[in-house]
C-alpha cells in the first residue's frame, strides 16, 4: 500500500465521503445562505464558484490538508526555483520564466536563463512584425498572406488553440494555418488554397526528427520548389523552431530564422516560447505581452496565494475528491465561448499527457487512480450531444464551465440567450429534477395518470452532479493566460498529490518506435510475419489491397 493511500488525512477523506456523499447539493444551498460567498474565489476579473460540488468546509479543509501534507508549498517553490523535478529526464520545469514579468533572475544550473528567454522573444517579435506589416518579401517580391505551421502536440495544439480564441485580436486579411496530421490529406487540402509566392511556413519540430513534422515539412518544402524552380529562396519562406540548428540548417533555413527552444520547458507547456511564432504574426507583440502578463499574474497567485486561498490548488483538490473518493473516471472542459472551442482539445493534452501515468516518482505502480478521461466541447453544442450522460447517465462526471461576461461586439439577444444556458445548466445539473416536481409538471400539461405512470420515471433527475464555473469579463489576451495558466498549475498540483511526474511522457515513445521499424516493412510488398497475428493480418490486407488499387504514389 501507497504512503499516500495510508496516510491519517487520506484516511480521516474516506471516512468523511461515507459521510457526505449521500448528501444533496439542494439540501447544502438551503442550509447555508453563505455558500457562494464561502466557495468562490477571485484572480483580477476572474471568478471561480466551485460552490456547486459535494462539499462543505471539512471537506476542503481535510482537501488542503491533504496538499499541506504532500508538502506542496515546497515542491511549487521548486518548481519555480528551476530545480530538476522532473527527475526521469533530468530537467527544470520553468514554462513559468517564459513568461516572467518581475525582472528578476530565474536560474537553471547556475545560469540566469532570462536574457536568452528575452532575447529569443524579440527575435520572434521582429519576424512577426515584419510579416504583419508586409515588409517581408516572398520569392517574387510579394508580400506575405498565409502562414503554415507545421507541428505536432504542443507545438500544434498550443498555437492553435491561442489563435483561435485570440481570433478578435487578429489581422483578418492574414491567414494563419495549422497542419499537424501526417495523413497527406491534411496538408494537400491546406496547401491547395494557397499562393507559394506568398506562403510562409513555420516548422516547429524541438529535434527536427518529429516523423509527422518532418514528412509535412518536406512536403511543404517539394511544393515551394516546384512553384519556385529551385530551393534558393527557401529562407524568404521557411523558419524553424528546434533546438537541433544544424538540421533546420541543412533543410535550407537560414540560421537566423531559427528560433530556440530549450528542454525545461515540455512541449505541451511550449505556447509561451518561440513556439508562439504564429500566435505573434496573428495577433501581434502587444497582445502577446498580455497573454504573458495574465499567465504571470496567474503564477504569482499560485506562488504566493495560501492553499485555501489559491484558484489552481482548489481546482487540483476538487479533481482529487472526485478521482479517488468519489471513483469519478472522466472530467468535463465546457466553455460557453466560440472563440475557446480548442480549449477542451488543448486541456485534454496538458492533462492527460501529464497524468496518465501508473509509476509514481520511486518507479513504482500506483494502487490508486491517477490522471481522468478528461473531454469536452462547447457548452451549447455540448447540451445537444453528451450533455445527456451527464444528467441522466449512470456515471458521475465533473464539469467545468467557462463562460464571457461579455463579446466583442455582445449582441445582447444572442448574448443573453447563452449565459441563461450557462446558468441554467448548472443549476439543473445540482438540483435535478424531484418526482413531485416533474409530478406536478406533467399534470400541468394536461395529461392523465395513465400518461403521467408510463413518462415520471424519464422526466426525474437526480442533480447532485457537481460543476465548477469560471466567469470573466471578456476573452482578452490576459484573461487567456490566466485561464491557461491556472489550469497548467491544476495539473501540477494533482501530480504531487499522486506523486507522479507529470512532465515526462514516456508512453507516447514506443508506438513512435514501432511505427519506425513497420514504415520499413511498408516499403515492399513482400509478406510481413514478424509480428503478432493481428498486426501481421492488417499490414498484409494493407499491402493487398495497396497492390490491387495501385493509386498510392511514391
Amino acid at each position: 500500500m501507497s504512503n499516500l493511500t495510508q496516510s491519517n488525512t487520506w484516511k480521516t477523506l474516506e471516512e468523511h465521503y461515507g459521510e457526505i456523499s449521500e448528501s444533496h447539493m439542494r439540501d447544502m444551498f438551503a442550509e447555508d445562505p453563505q455558500r457562494f460567498e464561502k466557495f468562490s474565489l477571485k484572480l483580477n476579473d476572474i471568478l471561480f464558484d466551485y460552490s456547486k460540488n459535494i462539499i462543505d468546509s471539512k471537506t476542503m479543509e481535510q482537501l488542503y490538508q491533504l496538499a499541506n501534507d504532500c508538502d506542496m508549498g515546497r515542491w511549487i517553490q521548486r518548481m519555480f526555483d528551476g530545480e530538476p523535478i522532473n527527475q526521469t529526464e533530468h530537467r527544470a520545469v520553468l514554462h513559468t520564466a517564459l513568461r516572467n514579468k518581475s525582472g528578476e533572475a530565474v536560474m537553471v544550473d547556475g545560469e540566469d536563463v532570462m536574457p536568452a528567454v528575452l532575447a529569443v522573444q524579440q527575435r520572434v517579435k521582429k519576424l512577426a512584425e515584419a510579416i504583419r506589416t508586409r515588409s517581408w518579401r516572398g520569392y517574387y517580391n510579394q508580400p506575405i498572406t498565409d502562414v503554415v505551421n507545421i507541428g505536432i502536440g504542443g507545438s500544434n495544439l498550443g498555437p492553435l488553440m491561442v489563435t483561435e480564441a485570440l481570433r478578435p485580436y487578429s489581422l483578418h486579411d492574414l491567414n494563419i494555418h495549422y497542419v499537424s496530421n501526417i495523413d497527406e490529406n491534411h496538408i494537400n487540402d491546406t496547401l491547395e488554397k494557397l499562393n507559394p509566392g506568398t506562403t510562409f511556413f513555420i516548422i516547429a519540430s524541438k529535434s527536427f526528427t518529429t516523423q509527422d513534422t518532418m514528412v509535412n515539412a518536406e512536403t511543404a518544402r517539394q511544393w515551394h520548389i516546384n512553384a519556385a524552380g529551385d530551393d534558393r529562396n527557401i529562407d524568404k519562406h521557411f523558419c524553424a523552431v528546434s533546438s537541433n540548428v544544424k538540421a533546420a540548417v541543412e533543410f535550407g533555413i537560414d540560421e537566423n530564422n531559427v528560433f530556440q527552444m530549450w528542454d525545461w520547458v515540455g512541449g505541451r507547456y511550449s505556447l509561451w516560447s518561440a513556439i508562439s511564432l504564429p500566435i505573434v504574426i496573428a495577433i501581434g507583440q502587444e497582445n502577446f505581452d498580455e497573454l504573458l502578463r495574465g499567465a504571470y499574474e496567474a503564477d504569482v497567485h499560485f506562488k504566493n496565494a495560501p492553499l485555501n486561498k489559491n484558484i489552481p490548488v482548489t481546482m487540483a483538490m476538487l479533481g482529487i475528491w472526485y478521482n479517488n473518493f468519489f471513483g469519478a473516471q472522466a472530467t468535463a472542459v465546457l466553455p460557453y465561448d466560440q472563440h475557446l472551442h480548442k480549449f477542451p482539445a488543448y486541456m485534454q493534452q496538458a492533462d492527460m499527457e501529464s497524468n496518465g501515468k501508473s509509476v509514481d516518482r520511486q518507479g513504482q505502480v500506483v494502487d490508486y487512480s491517477t490522471g481522468p478521461v478528461l473531454f469536452g466541447e462547447i457548452g451549447i453544442s455540448g447540451q445537444h450531444a453528451f450533455f445527456q450522460l451527464l444528467h441522466q447517465g449512470t456515471k458521475l462526471v465533473p464539469a467545468d464551465i467557462l463562460a464571457p461576461v461579455s463579446n466583442i461586439k455582445c449582441i445582447a439577444r444572442h448574448h443573453r440567450a447563452l449565459m441563461s444556458n450557462v446558468f441554467a445548466q448548472a443549476e439543473a445539473l445540482m438540483k435535478g429534477r424531484t418526482e413531485e416536481e416533474a409530478y406536478a409538471e406533467l399534470v400541468a400539461a394536461g395529461m392523465d395518470e395513465g400518461e403521467i405512470k408510463a413518462l415520471l420515471p424519464n422526466k426525474i433527475f437526480t442533480g447532485n452532479r457537481p460543476t465548477s464555473t469560471f466567469l470573466f469579463n471578456s476573452l482578452s489576451p490576459a484573461t487567456l493566460g490566466s485561464l491557461i495558466a491556472l489550469y497548467e498549475h491544476k495539473i501540477f498540483v494533482q501530480g504531487i498529490i499522486w506523486n507522479i511526474n507529470s512532465f515526462d511522457q514516456w508512453g507516447v515513445e514506443l508506438g513512435k518506435k514501432l511505427a519506425s521499424g513497420i514504415l520499413q516493412e511498408l516499403d515492399d510488398n513482400e509478406p510481413t510475419l514478424s509480428h503478432d497475428s493481428s498486426t501481421n493480418g492488417l499490414i498484409n490486407y494493407y499491402k493487398e489491397l495497396r497492390l490491387k488499387n495501385k493509386g498510392e504514389s511514391a
